[in-house]
């Protein structure tokens, strides 16, 4: 993922460009530019989600302004002002941007407003916006479907790949490969590539070691699960640690496209089979744990994968990377409990009517149970419109691979088109906005934007991030911001 198909990671990007700035000796001049650019950027940022919560709370008026009007608005079409959503479109190449604007257009423009005129026939008319009866199950499921359909095909891929490249190696030279790259792809690297590929793999984790720490944690996790939760069978969660590392590879590599983590979608499906499993007595209980192992492993891969993109072009060793990554999971152990104490005594988590609803409590609560009831609740049409998805993404992802480069750069990648399907079109809009900011820029100083590009990107979603910290001590020490809008349709008199 990280050297042969180059995946974006734009996160894990984002860091390393900070990092390469700050510590480079080489092209000084240059470096100092960048910097600035980046501080620049960055400061910009900051202040503009400083100024943004001055101006709102609850209705997060400049986080939902109806840019597009409200008729666009009600089916997210709108342009939040995130800079972090314009930072990840200047990284991502341009057909990521364009296939999660155009699945947006299909799923937000014409699917979901079809199906919603269907309400009473297709669906009770009267559920709620999160029942899964109803139109949300037609967003989960079908996102799931181009989501996991295209994950899938390229493990398969790759694991042909990898398979005939070992082979060739093992008849041509006795040996296997230390990168798996082909031959005539190393003599194109640029020089700069071949020390990123050799510095990277020089230093590797034995994969006898990832192996075994992984098989370690199941054995631990298999003893240790049931006796805290006794619906939670020991062969219930040996079964999720045997499915979740093709899941896990699907998320990451739909993280390194896009830099969405879409661990709770892929929860949702281990919550159901689950919960299904165990049947009545003890589902929803038993459903939640798996679904919360599963999400777990499936978003720690997706985050090491881009402390992996990171540490490749940074230079560093991967495994003293990981080994830091130990140790902050062991402080995590420590500081995660004491944060949700903190929480839990500060706020009134979970009241419907509060700052702090915890909507995804009973939205988990009602799909375990409907693990149980079984697919035959969810809405009709639904699988066969995902069939229908499921199916176009293969074609698609053939379409990819047949035909010649200079075509199948300009065809989607159905990835990144199934994100905005379940998450909104708001952040592809913003992603498309970048895009066309590098595009212009590309045109106008090819040069200037190769090399400013990233530093811009970098600042945009380090400022987002940094912003948080003081976000987060506002929130806990309750201090409201002192001015709000609203945005409403005109009264129209007879």
């Amino acid at each position: 993922m990280v050297i042969d198909y180059k995946l974006t990671y734009p996160s894990g990007t984002a860091s390393a460009m900070l990092i390469n700035s700050v510590h480079s000796t080489t092209g000084v001049e240059l470096v100092e530019k960048q910097v600035s650019c980046l501080e620049k950027y960055l400061s910009i940022s900051f202040l503009w989600n400083c100024f943004k919560w001055f101006w709102c709370w609850g209705l997060l008026w400049f986080d939902n302004f109806p840019s597009l009007g409200l008729a666009a608005f009600k089916n997210t079409f709108y342009f939040d002002f995130s800079p972090t959503y314009i930072g990840c479109g200047l990284i991502c190449p341009h057909i990521v941007n364009c296939s999660a604007l155009i699945g947006a257009i299909i799923s937000w423009g014409f699917l979901w407003p079809y199906i919603s005129t269907k309400a009473g026939e297709w669906y009770p008319a009267d559920l709620g916006s999160n029942d899964f009866k109803g139109l949300y199950g037609y967003k989960v499921f079908v996102s799931i479907s181009l989501i996991l359909r295209d994950g899938i095909y390229n493990l398969m891929k790759i694991i042909y790949a990898t398979i005939k490249e070992t082979m060739n190696a093992r008849s041509h030279q006795g040996r296997l490969p230390l990168v798996w790259v082909q031959d005539d792809k190393i003599s194109k690297l640029s020089a700069q590539e071949k020390l990123l590929n050799e510095v990277f793999v020089k230093d590797n984790i034995p994969p006898w070691l990832a192996g075994s720490g992984y098989v370690g944690l199941a054995a631990i996790s298999t003893a240790t699960l049931p006796m805290m939760f006794p619906q939670l069978k020991w062969y219930l969660v040996l079964s999720t640690y045997l499915v979740v590392p093709l899941l896990a590879f699907c998320n990451s590599y739909g993280t390194g496209l896009t830099n969405w983590n879409l661990a709770s979608t892929y929860g949702k499906i281990g919550l159901f089979i689950f919960a299904s499993w165990v049947g009545h007595h003890g589902c929803v209980i038993a459903g939640l744990e798996a679904c919360g192992v599963m999400m777990s492993i499936i978003s720690t891969a997706s985050d090491l994968m881009q402390d992996f993109k990171t540490c490749y072009l940074t230079l560093s060793s991967p495994r003293s990377m990981f080994v830091s990554q130990l140790i902050g999971t062991a402080l995590g152990c420590v500081i995660a409990p004491l944060t949700f104490w903190l929480y839990w005594m500060a706020f009134d988590i979970g009241n419907p009517d509060g700052m702090f609803k915890a909507p995804y409590a009973i939205i988990y609560r009602e799909m375990s149970i409907m693990g149980v009831e079984g697919f035959s609740v969810l809405p009709q049409q639904c699988l066969a419109i995902c069939s229908i998805f499921f199916f176009v993404a293969i074609a698609i992802n053939l379409l990819r691979d047949v035909t010649p480069t200079r075509v199948s750069n300009f065809i989607p990648l159905p990835m990144a088109m199934a994100v905005p399907f379940y998450i909104g079109a708001y952040f592809a809009i913003d992603m498309f906005v970048g895009t066309v900011i590098l595009f212009v820029w590309e045109r106008v100083n090819r040069k200037e934007s190769e090399d400013f590009a990233g530093a811009v990107a970098s600042g945009l979603i380090c400022g987002d991030g940094i912003w948080s910290v003081p976000s987060s001590i506002l929130s806990i020490m309750k201090i409201d911001p002192p001015m709000c809008m609203y945005i409403k349709p005109s009264l129209t008199y007879g």
